[in-house]
């Protein structure tokens, strides 16, 4: 597992002013500097797809590099496997990841790229053929990977990440520049990533791409946990969404509605005594369950249209730290 505990990262440290001084002294902890990330805590689970997401500047390329090691927490623990990654001998063999497909040398070629990554992990050279062929680039192994493009350098990215068969995969971005083939490859590939028992944690931008590929989520704005949950959960959560259910006996009404509302739903009174519920925040494989091991029988259970996209815009609106300014959105509405 990929574990972070209370991670918390913080850049800048400048002169404390006197009101800074202050603050220090009646015991802010958050006194100086821009804090990326703020106790932070989640676990990443084995033989799942985690979508990790969050507005841009929430904090999840930094959150990754404190897991990797790249970066020191200003306090809290990042640990995969229980350990810190820094103390794991020959790390490609433990994680591999892909955080920035541009972070290579261009005068290399993919082949000897690999084959300098494989010698120094203790990895065996047939391995960067067998990698170089998975990811469809075999026949560019000789060529200088500044003339690649960017779908080819994600490709060799990921590439790298597969290369010590690691049980635990990180990737940022994958499959930006990858075109829709290459899109419907990668998102196949975590998913048999995953059902082989690994750990496979992704963050994207891309909402479609998540829904078809996560299995959970963990999402953050400005820094902390916004949730940490199943995807289908996260997605009831939106207004928009939710589920409709109806008991078979109408009286039955009040009491699912209790059983719900103590279980952490949100559920809108019925309109007439006896109508459908309207339930947000449950999916409807949980509320199912829920009704059956309290002895309620239904008449209906749907599943109302709702998507990653809308539960995302929503639940992160106060955390977006690039916002356009009013007017200009009032201009583009004309």
């Amino acid at each position: 597992m990929i574990e972070a505990n209370e991670l918390t990262k913080r850049y800048g440290r400048r002169p404390l002013r006197p009101v800074r001084r202050e603050r220090r002294a009646k015991g802010d902890p958050n006194p100086v500097g821009r804090l990326a990330v703020d106790r932070l805590s989640f676990t990443v689970r084995p033989g799942r797809v985690t979508g990790f997401l969050g507005p841009n500047g929430a904090g999840k390329s930094t959150t990754l590099r404190l897991v990797l090691g790249l970066n020191e927490p200003t306090s809290g623990t990042a640990t995969v496997g229980g350990q810190r990654f820094r103390e794991l001998p020959r790390g490609l063999r433990h994680v591999g990841a892909l955080l920035d497909a541009h972070d290579v040398h261009g005068g290399r070629t993919a082949e000897g790229h690999l084959a300098a990554l494989a010698r120094t992990n203790g990895i065996p050279r047939r391995r960067v053929g067998e990698v170089l062929g998975e990811v469809g680039i075999a026949e560019a192994a000789r060529r200088r990977i500044g003339g690649y493009s960017l779908g080819m350098k994600q490709r060799l990215g990921i590439a790298a990440a597969l290369l010590g068969d690691p049980p635990v995969l990180l990737f940022d971005e994958p499959v930006n520049g990858l075109d829709p083939e290459g899109v419907l490859w990668a998102r196949g590939l975590f998913r048999r990533l995953a059902a082989e028992g690994r750990t496979v944690f992704v963050s994207s931008h891309l909402m479609s791409e998540m829904e078809h590929t996560a299995d959970d989520l963990v999402v953050i704005g400005r820094g902390r946990l916004i949730a940490a949950e199943s995807l289908a959960d996260f997605a009831a959560r939106s207004p928009r969404g939710g589920v409709t259910v109806r008991p078979a006996d109408p009286a039955a009404g009040p009491d699912l509605a209790a059983t719900l509302t103590r279980a952490g739903a949100t559920v809108r009174p019925q309109e007439d005594g006896g109508g459908p519920l309207a339930v947000t925040g449950m999916a409807a494989d949980r509320i199912g369950v829920l009704a059956f091991r309290h002895g309620i029988p239904l008449a209906e259970l749907a599943s109302r249209g709702s998507s990653l996209e809308d539960a995302f815009m929503e639940l992160t609106a106060d955390s977006v730290e690039y916002r356009k300014a009013e007017h200009q959105l009032k201009g583009e509405s004309r």
